[in-house]
């Protein structure tokens, strides 16, 4: 099994930063992919940003490109997301998913409300 917990959500205002981090425990050497999912309220949860937990590509959604930067450190075992210049369309709750080669996302976080104010 392998378990992850988020921190660092908060209420910024627009234009704002914040940083997430999730924390990776467990049998982490069955993980391929790591990434960043988010849900509004009313929505579907939806991509946002994934990356190779031995480093090298990273893809993100349209809509965070050049606003939001995925980054992993191994020997912290922890995977972060740096949001800059937030909207208030980027409020959600975000989680921290991970998978194995087949593309699948089995391991989730509990989740983290980031909220942005107009």
């Amino acid at each position: 099994q392998v378990q992850l917990v988020e921190s660092g959500g908060g209420l910024v205002q627009a234009g704002g930063s914040l940083r997430l981090s999730c924390a990776v425990s467990g049998r982490a050497f069955s993980i391929v992919h790591m990434g960043w999912f988010r849900q509004a309220l009313g929505k579907e949860r939806e991509f946002v940003a994934r990356i190779r937990w031995s480093g090298g590509s990273q893809y993100y959604r349209d809509s965070v490109k050049g606003r939001f930067t995925i980054s992993r450190d191994n020997a912290k075992n922890t995977v972060d997301l740096l949001m800059n210049s937030l909207k208030p369309d980027d409020t959600a709750v975000y989680y921290c998913a991970a998978g194995p080669p087949d593309g699948s996302w089995p391991y989730w976080g509990q989740g983290t409300q980031v909220t942005v104010s107009s």
